[in-house]
């Protein structure tokens, strides 16, 4: 899956993924961070699921309509477990990810809101 890692998130959650076979870029290695709307807009036109720590980029999709491939937000894991976390939302919500669908994880809990074209 190709994601777009938040500077927020630990630069090592993003080596941890590339590990597992994702095609991974961390917002932290740009030479400027860009903001919530370019971060959601350059990682809708690369089709790259959003992982962040910040609420911001659901309330662009939900609020305010904003397109995006997928986010993904982690919620209360310490850094070592972002990555693990990030691993699980994908193994369970895949496919749904890909096609637009926001999912938090908090530690024993998946959140899932499917993607607009389903809720429509």
């Amino acid at each position: 899956m190709k994601l777009l890692i938040d500077s927020c998130v630990w630069k090592g959650a993003g080596t941890e993924l590339a590990a597992a076979g994702h095609d991974v870029v961390w917002v932290g290695d740009w030479p400027a961070d860009p903001g919530d709307d370019e971060i959601l807009a350059c990682a809708l036109r690369e089709a790259r699921v959003v992982v962040t720590l910040d609420k911001d980029f659901g309330e662009l999709a939900v609020a305010f309509g904003h397109e995006h491939a997928g986010i993904v937000r982690l919620v209360g894991f310490p850094v070592r477990l972002q990555a693990v976390a990030c691993l699980a939302a994908i193994a369970m919500h895949g496919d749904e990810l890909q096609a637009g669908a926001i999912v938090t994880a908090e530690p024993g809990r998946l959140r899932f809101r499917p993607p607009a074209s389903d809720i429509d």
